[in-house]
């Protein structure tokens, strides 16, 4: 038979090596992840600048037109999806839907992040890349931009629109739940007998 003094003890040591544990893990993820940035920042941007030459072949046209197309769909797509799985969160299955949204959210902004890593990067591999764009996709990144900005603002008109929509909706339902007041009909008086009237 045991005393609880003796679990004690027992029960500090598993709660350390629950935590040492735990640390060692986040340790090790943080370091998995750091490499992998490394590496992906001295890739991505020179391999995407790449596809992109591949894709506009140094036309001026088609770099504007890809540079909007993608600039708006990979912009105005996550949103999207993100406002969606804001929308769903509390609801029935909210979670689920709103962790795949998400999910989808992210990869669809994939395309806008690599260009970022070519206009925001430091890296040599970022530099080569707008070396890249320059020659071989003129037009592409300031397009991108400008499409960016479009949808960004046919987000905000659709988030208005529908935010709009739920307010009036809740508050029509507040008004529906307020009971009405009983009329009470308002008795007129008699009219009094005219003056000299028998």
């Amino acid at each position: 038979m045991t005393t609880p003094g003796a679990d004690l003890p027992e029960q500090k040591r598993s709660s350390f090596v629950t935590w040492r544990n735990r640390i060692i893990a986040l340790v090790v993820a943080a370091v998995v992840l750091w490499v992998t940035y490394l590496i992906l920042a001295a890739f991505i941007p020179r391999w995407w600048a790449q596809r992109l030459a591949e894709w506009v072949h140094g036309s001026f046209a088609k770099g504007i037109w890809y540079g909007l197309v993608m600039g708006a769909v990979c912009t105005l797509l996550p949103l999207l999806l993100l406002l969606i799985a804001g929308l769903r969160w509390r609801k029935r299955g909210g979670p689920f839907i709103a962790g795949a949204a998400a999910v989808l959210a992210v990869v669809a902004a994939i395309p806008n992040l690599m260009t970022l890593t070519i206009v925001l990067g430091d890296s040599n591999a970022a530099h080569a890349g707008e070396r890249i764009l320059d020659v071989d996709a003129p037009g592409f990144r300031g397009a991108a931009l400008v499409g960016a900005i479009i949808a960004a603002v046919l987000f905000l008109l659709v988030a208005f629109l529908l935010v709009r929509r739920r307010f009036r909706r809740h508050r029509a339902e507040k008004q529906r739940a307020v009971p009405e007041k009983p009329s009470v009909p308002v008795e007129t008086p008699p009219n009094p007998p005219e003056p000299g009237a028998n």
